[in-house]
């Protein structure tokens, strides 16, 4: 299957978003040190926190690597294929992003990427641009781009609830 946009590997560059496509951005606090980092980064690097999110998601690897066909399924009915565009692993950034494929109800990229800041704080980062692909999608106008904030800032709170175990004193 082919990407259902031009520029395909565009979320990795921070802040940029394709003429058409609406932005999305949402940076949420997951807690501090290193144990967190790495748990974070796991739950992300292995469906995990998408699978806690309540969505269906079927894909041909068990992590994230680049080429990686993921079919992420919502509300039981809309299936929402996609291929691992690009992944990032450095001892301070771990994810990776996601390309619409035909049949997805959106246009678009989508990126999760976790982060350990100088003074120790993880981040999840949520990015992404996008437009209606599916009729749909169009009719929901304004709320699906609601909606895309929403899943945004629940991915943070659920990854920050994966971790509370890893943040909490020994």
């Amino acid at each position: 299957m082919s990407f259902t946009y031009e520029e395909v590997g565009a979320t990795r560059r921070a802040g940029h978003c394709p003429p058409g496509f609406h932005p999305l951005h949402v940076r949420t606090r997951i807690g501090e040190g290193e144990a967190v980092f790495e748990r974070a980064a796991e739950a992300v690097r292995t469906w995990e926190m998408h699978k806690a999110l309540g969505v269906g998601v079927e894909a041909e690897a068990e992590r994230a690597a680049e080429g990686v066909g993921v079919t992420v399924t919502l509300a039981g009915v809309i299936k929402a294929p996609c291929r691992i565009v690009w992944t990032v692993d450095e001892p301070r950034r771990a994810g990776w992003a996601y390309g619409t494929l035909d049949g997805h109800p959106e246009c678009g990229e989508e990126a999760f990427v976790v982060d350990r800041t100088g003074d120790g704080t993880v981040w999840l980062t949520v990015s992404a641009f996008s437009k209606p692909a599916k009729w749909y999608a169009r009719a929901g106008g304004p709320a699906t781009r609601g909606l895309q904030h929403a899943y945004a800032r629940r991915c943070g709170k659920v990854l920050r609830d994966l971790c509370a175990e890893a943040d909490s004193p020994q």
